[in-house]
């Protein structure tokens, strides 16, 4: 018979070779700082990827929509740009904007061309469209909360709450899927178009929903102690929220899994980006940076 300390000593090595090779591969360099790209913006946001990997992003201070390209080139995409500040490309390359400047939801062709979606909900202005995830049918969710803005010259809301609206292909106007948010921000939606996460900004919450055919949501679950600007997705469905200092990494499951500290205020938005969408592009107020990953993204 074996001495007990060996047998011991065998089978706790075995349990710390088994946790080795079952972790799964780093999300990361820990050691990899995010790269400044940029910094001469007023105010920089909505970022997202188009099909080709370039990332297009808002200085809505300055009114400007900008293009960071896979080579790594930055370039002015549109001037005068409605003041928009969350985007998302839809399935035919048109980038989806959330222009402010009169409560407006954008459709920007490739070339620049503008059309006007969406201008007002049942004859009231919008309190100031904020952010946007189209799902793979074309619709879009899109989130309403009031921030007054200096370019306005009204002082309070045209409607009754902050709310959370899904415009149907097609549609004139929108229904409201979340009514009981005290702000909402940050959204965006799995690939397979089953679930949707949305932030309570003012609340300091993430909520997930289940999507209904129709468009609806039901299912509420808190997701994350934690509000969230912007947001976006990885291949293995994690989850990252933007706020006060760096990104937030959460499992799936609604768990912590890492931080990404970024040397700025706050994050506001970010989206993966490159031709192989292992690149994490980030916007942080008057900057923008972007970090080497070890994960794809899903947009």
């Amino acid at each position: 018979m074996k001495p007990l300390y060996k047998t011991t000593a065998f089978l706790w090595l075995m349990i710390l070779s088994l946790s080795v090779f079952s972790q799964d591969v780093p999300l990361y360099d820990t050691l990899v700082k995010p790269l400044l790209i940029a910094r001469q913006f007023g105010f920089t946001e909505g970022a997202s990827v188009d099909k080709k990997g370039n990332v297009f992003f808002t200085d809505q201070n300055n009114n400007k929509i900008w293009k960071y390209d896979t080579k790594g080139k930055l370039t002015l995409f549109l001037d005068s740009a409605g003041r928009s500040n969350g985007t998302y490309f839809d399935n035919k390359g048109n980038l989806i904007t959330c222009a402010d400047e009169h409560n407006q939801l954008w459709s920007i062709s490739p070339k620049g061309k503008i059309t006007v979606i969406l201008k007002d909900y049942q004859g009231h202005l919008m309190n100031g469209p904020n952010d946007v995830w189209v799902d793979n049918k074309g619709g879009i969710y899109m989130t309403d909360p009031y921030y007054q803005r200096p370019w306005w010259s009204r002082t309070k809301s045209d409607l009754d709450g902050q709310k959370v609206y899904y415009l149907p292909k097609g549609a004139a106007q929108p229904i409201i899927v979340i009514d009981n948010f005290m702000q909402p921000n940050g959204i965006v939606g799995t690939p397979d178009g089953k679930h949707l996460y949305c932030a309570d900004i003012q609340e300091k919450k993430t909520y997930k929903y289940d999507i209904n055919k129709d468009g609806t949501l039901g299912n509420r679950q808190l997701f994350m102690e934690l509000g969230s600007d912007g947001m976006t997705l990885d291949a293995k469905g994690n989850v990252y929220l933007t706020g006060h200092g760096g990104i937030t990494i959460c499992s799936p499951q609604g768990k912590k899994i890492g931080y990404i500290p970024i040397n700025e205020p706050s994050t506001t938005n970010l989206c993966f980006s490159g031709k192989n969408r292992k690149v994490l592009f980030i916007t942080a107020r008057t900057a923008v940076y972007t970090l080497k990953m070890k994960v794809r993204g899903v947009e």
